[in-house]
């Protein structure tokens, strides 16, 4: 498997980097996890557009969806058009959500068939999602809105475990155990404010000691703010998890 980092910014875009967005590929599969802004531009460096299997969303906040639309924008009016609508795997909800994003930006009358360059379709959350070579399970984070993390195998190399975005109180390591590779949001730097049953997102700290107690070889940290010490938040998910910490960055690539 090969996992590339499309973007690893928080809620925002940072200086030269999107936000949330990863490609993983093992064989002849290819699925983007999330499409935060400013990731598209990064794909293409990497992928075909046009012959994603999959694109898959954890969960409708902005950072995590928004280049969604310029991909749809780049399907309908690339010279080079796609041979079949690309998968797009929605999160319950996802399919309505779709349809009022179609009421803002389609042309009068053109509403029905705005997204008619994927094959839309929301995933079950309690079901394995077969694609290509890839099995992609869901286990519901702590956010603010409904949010899934996703663990992404393909029965040959040891699996890929994304947090999306989470608080501490969801029980992830549960899901993760095993897993080689952690993709872990760290996007608290400090003491948290918030109490721990509220907080929607984790620190480094906490990030490390979820890599560690589901056994991963390597911790990839990522929705971090670049106004915040981005080396310190590496230490400190390090220090918990004992093993590789690498910061998410435009093109970072891991293969095992």
């Amino acid at each position: 498997m090969r996992l590339t980092v499309l973007g690893g910014s928080a809620a925002g875009p940072n200086p030269g980097q999107g936000c949330s967005g990863y490609l993983i590929e093992s064989g002849a599969t290819r699925i983007v996890a999330d499409m935060g802004p400013g990731t598209l531009a990064q794909l293409r460096e990497h992928a075909d557009f046009r012959a994603l299997d999959a694109v898959i969303l954890s969960h409708l906040h902005l950072d995590h969806l928004l280049d969604l639309l310029a991909l749809r924008f780049a399907l309908a009016y690339n010279p080079i058009p796609p041979r079949a609508p690309v998968p797009l795997w929605l999160p319950p909800g996802g399919l309505a959500f779709l349809d009022k994003l179609a009421g803002v930006f389609a042309e009068p009358g053109k509403a029905d068939d705005y997204f008619a360059v994927f094959a839309a379709a929301e995933y079950d959350p309690a079901a394995p999602l077969e694609v290509g070579d890839l099995t992609v399970r869901f286990t519901p984070t702590a956010h603010y809105i409904p949010c899934w993390a996703m663990r992404i195998a393909d029965d040959a190399r040891g699996d890929l475990f994304y947090t999306a975005d989470t608080g501490p109180s969801a029980d992830l390591a549960r899901c993760a155990q095993g897993c080689r590779v952690v993709v872990s949001e760290g996007t608290v730097a400090g003491q948290p404010e918030e109490p721990v049953a509220e907080r929607g997102h984790l620190t480094p700290r906490e990030a490390g000691t979820l890599a560690r107690r589901c056994g991963a070889e390597t911790l990839v940290l990522t929705h971090l703010w670049a106004e915040n010490n981005q080396f310190a938040s590496l230490m400190e998910a390090g220090d918990a998890f004992g093993g590789d910490v690498l910061l998410a960055t435009p093109g970072l690539q891991v293969s095992w």
